[in-house]
């Protein structure tokens, strides 16, 4: 009797085993603090101990169970916060909520809050999406490189990786009667051969951040002034060689329909590069030529044009495989209608608008990873 007890435990125990290697849990996150000096904040220097740097301060929980078949089931719940003060940014998991189903043949099916296909496909190739962080985003991040803002409410799909080809896209619903009040959708392909990656994207958000829809796709007013319709598109290229890495990227947004019927057109050049000293340190450069036009600047009392010339110098010292020291400067420099109104220069993130057409930030920190 006690023998048969033991076989069978051991083979309750063998079972469990099995169905506990099918499914897993991990927890994951960043941690980056540093000491900040901005030039040009209500005409005085700012000295601040900030959070999220380089990346958002975030944790997560990313989960998978194999079904069978080469078909699993995914989850990620990811919340950004402000390990400066401890608080988060916005509701609970404000970077990413979803569920779906992953196929290794036929892509991947997830439902809930999550980025758009500019996040996806083009951050990849920006210095805001690799190496460079926050500060060097484009001016007030009107693309969403930096993904200020996540879709609510969205069905997105992304294809499995086809000989170095791989597409996808997403729609997120207003949740609200009337359909196209608030909703928005992108699409994004990307193509990769040894060391050269090519990649487009598309956005639309209508009615983002509209007060009386306070759950639809976009919450937050990210595209200005609750644009009636906003729309960003781009393409950019990347070359890696050896221990260096070098892109160029061009995005245009279009905010129409703002207050008064007024618009605002974004063209955003970047180049960048990056390059590997030696496998523990990094040093990177971008420039971002940004220009604007449009309705809403001629109403502020002056020009209908404006433009920023931004500039950003990195180093990067690994001190293990999950922890780095950093130092980096980014300047700005506005020109034409760039200090008025909505188009006031400042760094995505900074929190502080310059009080001129300048503004610099040099930031030094330490990031850990888990």
């Amino acid at each position: 009797m006690k023998k048969s007890l033991a076989i069978a435990a051991a083979v309750a125990a063998t079972f469990a085993s099995a169905s506990y290697a099918q499914s897993s849990v991990t927890l994951y996150g960043i941690v980056d603090a540093g000491f900040t000096y901005t030039t040009n904040v209500d005409g005085n220097a700012k000295y601040a101990l900030g959070s999220g740097n380089l990346q958002q301060s975030r944790w997560g929980l990313r989960g998978a169970e194999d079904l069978g078949g080469g078909l699993k089931t995914i989850f990620t719940l990811e919340s950004g916060f402000n390990v400066a003060n401890g608080q988060q940014n916005g509701g609970l998991f404000n970077r990413q909520a979803f569920v779906g189903l992953t196929h290794d043949q036929y892509g991947t099916l997830t439902l809930g809050r999550q980025y758009d296909s500019v996040v996806d496909y083009l951050g990849p190739l920006m210095a805001v999406g690799t190496w460079g962080g926050t500060y060097t985003a484009h001016v007030g991040d009107n693309d969403n490189g930096n993904a200020t803002f996540s879709l609510n409410n969205a069905v997105k799909y992304t294809s499995p990786n086809l000989s170095g080809f791989q597409f996808g896209g997403a729609y997120a619903f207003s949740n609200q009667a009337g359909f196209a009040n608030n909703r928005a959708y992108s699409a994004g392909m990307s193509y990769a051969n040894s060391g050269l990656r090519v990649a487009a994207a598309y956005l639309q958000a209508n009615n983002a951040g509209v007060l009386n829809n306070p759950n639809g796709a976009v919450t937050n007013d990210q595209f200005g002034l609750s644009a009636q319709r906003a729309r960003v598109w781009g393409g950019g290229v990347s070359y890696t060689y050896g221990p260096a890495v070098g892109g160029v990227v061009f995005t245009q947004s279009r905010l129409n329909g703002l207050n008064d019927n007024l618009s605002i057109r974004y063209n955003n050049i970047e180049a960048n590069v990056h390059y590997n000293l030696t496998p523990a340190l990094g040093i990177g450069a971008m420039y971002t030529y940004t220009n604007a036009n449009g309705s809403l600047l001629s109403s502020e009392g002056g020009g209908r044009t404006a433009h920023w010339n931004q500039f950003g110098l990195q180093a990067d010292y690994a001190l293990s495989k999950r922890t780095d020291v950093y130092l980096e400067g980014v300047g700005v420099w506005g020109a034409g209608q760039a200090a008025v109104g909505t188009t006031q220069v400042g760094f995505q993130g900074a929190d502080n608008y310059s009080s001129s057409k300048n503004q610099g930030i040099v930031t030094t920190g330490i990031r850990h990873r888990f």
